[in-house]
């Protein structure tokens, strides 16, 4: 593990993850820059040896609209994961896929379709299926809002996480 207290990186990680918008005006622009810099800085610490709650950890911190580039570093960050602890990061996460922009959610779904085995994604949905009834039909909706029209509509997504319906 590149970073030795889980807990505080976390913390710091969710806390510069509110990356300050354009129109806050009530921080510096060097605050902003420190801010922004350090989010990507704790991302790039991530070497995927971590496990799932750092998969957990990084998706939560994806809550600002917009990112300026930001975010990249933490998909590039997931995509270091092998793909059974991006599997169960993404079902620890799966109240936070509900509550980011939708954008962010769609991406993160996104790769989970295009980096995990078949047999993970089966655990994924298996996993999926054992949560709260509603929080498993807010998960199926997203699912199926992304691929109507967005980020799991191409061929290599459609139709490859699916979750039981009540």
């Amino acid at each position: 593990m590149p970073f030795g207290d889980f807990d505080a990186w976390r913390q710091e990680l969710l806390a510069t993850g509110d990356l300050v918008q354009d129109s806050d005006t009530s921080v510096s622009d060097d605050e902003a820059r420190r801010r922004y810099d350090r989010y990507v800085a704790l991302a790039d610490m991530v070497d995927g040896t971590e496990g799932p709650r750092t998969v957990h950890a990084l998706i939560a911190s994806l809550r600002a609209e917009e990112d300026y580039g930001a975010h990249q570093a933490i998909y590039g960050a997931l995509q270091h994961f092998p793909s059974e602890d991006l599997v169960s990061g993404m079902v620890l996460a799966s109240a936070d896929l509900l509550h980011i922009p939708r954008d962010h959610s769609g991406q993160v779904l996104q790769l989970l379709t295009l980096l995990a085995s078949s047999h993970d994604l089966r655990t994924f949905t298996a996993a999926c299926n054992r949560l709260e009834p509603e929080l498993r039909a807010g998960l199926g909706a997203l699912i199926a809002d992304h691929e109507d029209d967005e980020w799991l509509s191409d061929e290599r997504s459609l139709g490859r996480l699916r979750l039981a319906q009540d």
